[in-house]
Parts: structure tokens; sequence; C-alpha cells
């Protein structure tokens, strides 16, 4: 699953809208909707902020090194 995917399913779970998200998380509404968006390019911190709100966080995870 897409991290966009996972924070419109917890979203959608908690029956928040994206401004009531983002005011919650305190993140912008732009931020928010480019998160759900699948951009690429996001500061970690902010998506922190976001899944926080659903006990989650984004961190180092190791890769399968023969992948190297």
């Amino acid at each position: 699953m897409s991290l966009s995917d996972f924070v419109k399913e917890k979203r959608a779970l908690t029956k928040l809208t994206q401004p009531e998200l983002a005011e919650k998380a305190g993140v912008g509404l732009r931020f928010l909707r480019e998160l759900e968006q699948g951009k690429a390019t996001l500061r970690l911190d902010k998506v922190n902020q976001v899944l926080g709100l659903f006990g989650y966080e984004m961190g180092p995870v190791e890769r399968d090194r023969n992948l190297l």
C-alpha cells in the first residue's frame, strides 16, 4: 500500500475531511492534498505529523542488501 493510500484510508476511517486532518496535524491543506496525491518529494517531519495522529511514523527501514 502506498503512503498516499494509507493516509486516505486512515482519514476515511476517522471520518475527517482533508481540512480537518490538516488542522489537527498542524500542516497546511496544500501539503495534505499533495501527500494524498502521492507527491514524490515531501518533508518527512510533516509526513510524521500527519501519521502521528494515527499512531504511526516513517523512518529508516533496512533494505535487502542483495539489491545493491
